[in-house]
């Protein structure tokens, strides 16, 4: 992280902090005591989309940003993020959802037709979660799984559930001489990403694929978004995939302990948040653009490493100037303690720790929304 973006950052939280103390008597309040996310006079329609992920996540926040600022309409098209970033960027969303930021090469090469010209954007993570390790084998419903042995079964070097590898770690459980089939996303998934990044860096020997939204194997089944990667896994004897553990978690699949360290980890809310945490803000970023290099191969105590995190990503400054109020007042909410519960509540993620959430306001006060 660099001393300067935080500074700067900071600088933003406090004339914000000023600017809100200034501004409190005309503001509404959550119960919990939060600021309220927008004025009550906010009107207007946006759209936005992508990731599935944080789909369910998004319908409560929508819901609780509509019900405080009723002439706001907000629609949301879960079409995958690598959909979501391409029509941010072609000006078709006011906001996207991805579970991976924008790569510094693709900001360079713009353009982001929906912001003003000479703008930046906003890039916060807001949507913490595990992804989960899903798997339907009949007579099993639970696997203690290591980064080598996770990386075999995706990349078809491990064909068998009775595998030794797999046997090691799983003392007294019976293992059938079945055939491994494991499914992956077919489309372009941040998911896909996030889960890639993860056997790139933890099991380099087995895995020398390098993390990309697209899977990058001919084996294997591929599934539509994540509700399909749910419904092959759930469907099938032998299967293995991976998904956002909400989504698993509704249909009752059973899932993989990771072992971390000296232990095995199973995903949680808290030992997603603790990852993310834990890992650094990448390098070379604008002012507000706050993604975040996962440190993987960590090996502290009660850490879940497969995890993503997913953005919600904006214009500093719009095009349509008539967009930044709604867009602005929408994040607020989404950053807002009283939104990350929602959230949670709604999809199992992870609540931003309040350090987070003082940079992400920080980065949110840049939209120009005046």
């Amino acid at each position: 992280m660099k001393i300067t973006r935080f500074a700067k950052l900071g600088a933003v939280a406090a004339v914000a902090a000023l600017a809100l103390a200034g501004c409190a008597a005309n503001e509404g309040s959550t119960p919990n005591g939060d600021s309220s996310s927008a004025a009550s006079d906010l009107s207007g329609e946006i759209a936005g989309g992508g990731a599935t992920s944080q789909e369910v996540a998004v319908q409560a926040w929508t819901a609780g940003f509509q019900t405080a600022n009723p002439d706001v309409t907000i629609s949301y098209d879960a079409a995958g993020s690598g959909a979501g970033r391409e029509s941010f960027q072609a000006g078709a969303f006011a906001f996207a959802g991805s579970d991976r930021a924008f790569k510094s090469d693709e900001i360079e090469a713009g353009p982001f037709s929906g912001c003003a010209e000479g703008s930046g954007i906003i890039e916060l993570p807001t949507y913490i979660s595990p992804i989960a390790v899903i798997f339907n084998l009949e007579g099993v419903d639970k696997l203690n799984l290591d980064a080598a042995t996770v990386a075999g079964l995706f990349s078809g070097k491990i064909a068998k559930w009775n595998d030794p590898a797999i046997a090691a770690l799983n003392e007294g459980v019976t293992l059938p001489d079945l055939a491994v089939t494991p499914v992956h996303r077919q489309d372009d998934s941040g998911t896909t990403e996030n889960f890639t990044d993860y056997l790139f860096q933890t099991a380099p020997d087995v895995w020398t694929s390098e993390p990309d939204g697209v899977w990058p194997l001919d084996s294997g089944e591929g599934a539509n978004g994540t509700s399909g990667v749910v419904s092959a896994v759930a469907g099938g004897n032998g299967t293995i995939g991976y998904a956002d553990a909400s989504r698993a978690k509704e249909e009752g699949l059973a899932t993989a302990a990771i072992k971390v360290g000296d232990e095995f980890v199973e995903y949680s809310p808290e030992a997603a948040a603790k990852i993310a945490d834990e890992s650094p803000f990448e390098e070379g970023r604008a002012d507000g653009d706050l993604a975040i290099a996962l440190e993987r191969t960590s090996t502290t105590a009660g850490v879940y490493p497969i995890v993503l995190i997913s953005y919600m990503i904006a214009c500093q400054e719009y095009a349509d100037a008539s967009v930044a109020p709604v867009v602005k007042g929408f994040l607020q909410y989404v950053a807002s303690e009283e939104g990350q519960t929602a959230a949670a509540d709604a999809a199992g993620s992870a609540p931003i720790s309040d350090a987070l959430r003082e940079k992400v306001n920080a980065a949110i006060d840049l939209i120009a929304a005046e």
